[in-house]
């Protein structure tokens, strides 16, 4: 079920030898695909760093790491495109919903709507950043979300929107089932979330950012993030408004690339708020929570998301931090949200 919600007024805050990532398919061309770079095995405190993180973020906990080849970058629109091309996907944000399955998906106790709302809402489309020119209050997040009758992974803003010009941009308008499908077909896999983080620190210690401990508005930019007053005014201290290329900026220890900023990255695991507090310390790659756990929205089963997006600020959103956690259904497809991928260095 895509997200929906907003129309229901419902918040949803809610250098390494060898590359792996060159399969070989000539069919798909999956040669062309992402480099990958070798994430090394270690042991990490996953969790805040300080005080400045959500409760969700703590108790910090030591979680050990096997070594695995994660995408330098997130996944693009060019290298999108040429799973589409080779398989003929067709992904969430293009299908039509069922009255069923958006009937089954409203919170408990939802009144049906009424038939012309119902019968927009079954319209394939997508959520896509509607920012007022003024200012708003943050507990309101349909001042700046709107959901786009037409909006895909090709027309991102919108039917009127395409990616032409696009291709080295992150692929966005993607499910965690879209994300899923292309990372079978590359023969890889979608991180895990300790797996994130760890790759995120790219080899720090203690360190609340993937760069350090400098404030992201302090030096050179460090990420694609906003600058100025959200939602409404944008100055483009770090050259871009919306989404930018990957690699625009300098990568972490690891050389992995936009870890912090630009568009939220899919994870496996699904969303437990109580997660760290009932892991047990010292474990050997995680795999995540068996079931999904949103207090405020418990009737929604959530995957994690990870990174922080162009959207995030000091004043609003502070997930490009490397512990911070968000979420959001499976079906969801959003403007500021896309994917890298990874794969075990051992193949089981």
């Amino acid at each position: 079920m895509k997200n929906i919600y907003l129309l229901l007024g419902v918040a949803l805050i809610s250098a390494c030898a060898g590359n792996p990532g060159k399969t070989g398919n000539a069919a798909g061309d999956k040669d062309s695909l992402n480099k990958m770079v070798l994430i090394p095995a270690g042991s990490f405190a996953m969790g805040a760093d300080d005080t400045t993180g959500m409760p969700d973020e703590y108790p910090k906990h030591t979680v050990n790491i096997p070594a695995f080849w994660m995408d330098e970058h997130e996944v693009t629109n060019q290298e999108f495109a040429q799973f589409v091309a080779a398989t003929g996907y067709v992904t969430t944000a293009e299908k039509p919903i069922s009255k069923e399955e958006l009937l089954a998906s409203l919170p408990p106790g939802t009144p049906e709507p009424d038939s012309e709302v119902l019968a927009g809402m079954m319209l394939p489309g997508a959520l896509v950043f509607t920012p007022p020119d003024h200012a708003v209050p943050f507990n309101d997040i349909s001042q700046w979300w709107s959901f786009v009758q037409g909006a895909t992974w090709q027309h991102p803003d919108g039917p009127a929107s395409n990616i032409d010009k696009r291709g080295n941009e992150p692929v966005t308008q993607v499910s965690w089932l879209d994300a899923q499908a292309y990372a079978k077909w590359a023969g890889k896999r979608l991180p895990t979330e300790a797996e994130w983080e760890y790759a995120a620190r790219g080899g720090l210690s203690g360190k609340i950012y993937p760069w350090g401990e400098e404030a992201l508005t302090s030096g050179k930019p460090k990420a694609n993030t906003w600058n100025g007053n959200f939602p409404y005014h944008n100055t483009k201290t770090d050259g871009y408004y919306g989404l930018a290329p990957v690699k625009s900026y300098s990568p972490n220890g690891y050389q992995l690339y936009d870890m912090s900023g630009n568009v939220w990255e899919w994870c496996e695991d699904w969303y437990d708020a109580n997660y760290y507090i009932q892991g047990e310390k010292g474990v050997q790659a995680p795999a995540g929570p068996a079931t999904a756990n949103d207090p405020d929205d418990p009737g929604q089963a959530k995957r994690v998301i990870r990174g922080g997006s162009f959207m995030c600020s000091d004043e609003y959103c502070r997930g490009y931090r490397v512990s911070a956690r968000m979420k959001s259904t499976p079906e969801s497809g959003l403007a500021n949200l896309g994917f890298r991928c990874v794969r075990s260095a051992v193949q089981k």
